[in-house]
């Protein structure tokens, strides 16, 4: 197995009476990857697409190809699978092995794929998810791929069979075009553990998938977690991933046993990086007080049994020394900031959909100063396709007329990259 280490960023001091505690964890891994728990390679890909009658014309012709072109791609030792999602998911190709009588098979099977009928999307995922637990263990990736929004009666099915599909498998989330929900996606996206991206021409699929494949094939862990052990009277107020993405993990954490918390993380490759912002409550100290705030860890399940690979400690000192105690640990301050850049931009951009333009106009130019502040150019150059920036270091922007949506879905689906701490 690739090598894990972890490393926890914060100021231990507290001051007299304080409660919460907060904490930065990276985790890291490098070395080769290895060979995984599971059938064949321990490698499961599985591609869900949206043939609803908006999907026909352009937008169908280049996703048969570059899905085509895709399953080229597939290293021959691993299982596939490919589902055609309107208002029913079809299994149009069950999960075999990627030898090459198998790709011929599923191309032809894409290529006879026709646009036509609603929008379904919990028939796709359950489809998906009955492939998906034919393996025990492993790499298990799903790419689900849709033009438009789900049907509203299908809202309450579609939160149970993402219920049913966590832990199972992870997602990534493709829109073509600009007629889908990204709250929608994003949902699915973020409770699958997976990425959620814009396509806004068919005729970018097909590098946008390669990247996708690439990514999945690289990985070598099948299911970590993020195990977080807080002492007696503790309460965890949020575990969030910070990098290279935000994605609240709170709500997807499971009691393993009295005081000990997993957080689920998905699969990782052989060489990465994240890290994890935690908040924890305790119970106020005194000046001179010590205890152990927290343990967290990072522990790989394979075949259903656990290993710890990392651990990292969370401290607190209570002190009467105010130069300590509010002092704000620098990669807690950076990713704090970031977190606030994405929710600045999320209610910037409800703000000037509603018609409130000074409200959209602070809030956008709130994250145009902090993205100049850390550092984020990716964000800083989306955020300038919607506003005019008059002055970056002050947050003093114009919005701009006659947006185009691509542009403003990009920002909005984009918003949570964050920017890396730098190292001092």
């Amino acid at each position: 197995m690739a090598n894990f280490r972890a490393e926890v960023f914060q100021n231990q001091f507290m001051a007299d009476g304080a409660s919460e505690v907060h904490a930065i964890m990276t985790v890291a891994v490098d070395g080769a990857p290895g060979p995984v728990a599971g059938i064949g390679s321990g490698k499961m890909f599985g591609i869900l697409c949206d043939v609803s009658g908006s999907m026909s014309g352009e937008k169908m012709h280049a996703a048969k190809d570059a899905l085509s072109k895709l399953v080229q791609l597939l290293p021959e030792d691993i299982y596939f699978f490919v589902v055609a999602g309107s208002a029913v998911g079809q299994l149009v190709f069950p999960a075999q092995l990627a030898t090459a009588d198998n790709k011929s098979r599923a191309m032809i099977a894409i290529r006879g794929m026709a646009a036509e009928g609603g929008t379904v999307i919990s028939t796709w995922l359950e489809q998906a998810l009955g492939q998906f637990q034919r393996q025990q263990g492993g790499v298990k990736q799903a790419l689900l791929i849709t033009d438009g929004q789900n049907d509203e009666t299908d809202a309450r099915r579609l939160d149970q069979m993402i219920e049913n599909c966590r832990g199972v498998f992870q997602c990534d989330c493709r829109g073509v075009g600009t007629d889908w929900d990204v709250p929608q996606l994003k949902k699915i996206g973020t409770k699958l553990l997976g990425t959620v991206d814009i396509i806004a021409k068919p005729n970018e699929m097909d590098a946008d998938f390669k990247l996708i494949l690439a990514h999945a094939m690289a990985k070598s862990v099948g299911e970590a977690n993020v195990r977080l052990w807080t002492p007696v009277g503790a309460k965890i107020l949020f575990c969030k991933q910070v990098s290279p993405e935000i994605a609240d993990l709170t709500q997807l954490g499971r009691t393993v046993k009295q005081q000990v918390t997993d957080f689920p993380t998905g699969s990782w490759s052989g060489s990465e990086s994240r890290d994890y912002h935690f908040a924890i409550e305790v119970k106020p100290g005194s000046v001179g007080d010590e205890m152990l705030a927290g343990r967290a860890s990072l522990v790989v399940v394979e075949s259903g049994n656990e290993t710890k690979v990392a651990e990292a400690r969370i401290l607190a000192i209570w002190t009467d020394d105010e130069a300590k105690s509010t002092r704000i640990e620098r990669h807690v301050a950076h990713y704090t900031g970031q977190a606030d850049l994405a929710q600045s931009i999320q209610d910037g951009l409800e703000a000037r959909v509603r018609g409130d333009s000074d409200k959209a106009t602070a809030l956008l130019g709130k994250a145009v100063k902090i993205a100049h502040e850390s550092g984020n150019e990716a964000t800083a150059k989306l955020l300038r396709t919607v506003v005019d920036v008059d002055d970056a270091a002050t947050g003093t922007v114009r919005l701009r007329r006659g947006v185009a949506k691509e542009d403003e879905m990009a920002l909005e689906t984009r918003s949570t990259k964050t920017k890396r701490v730098q190292k001092s």
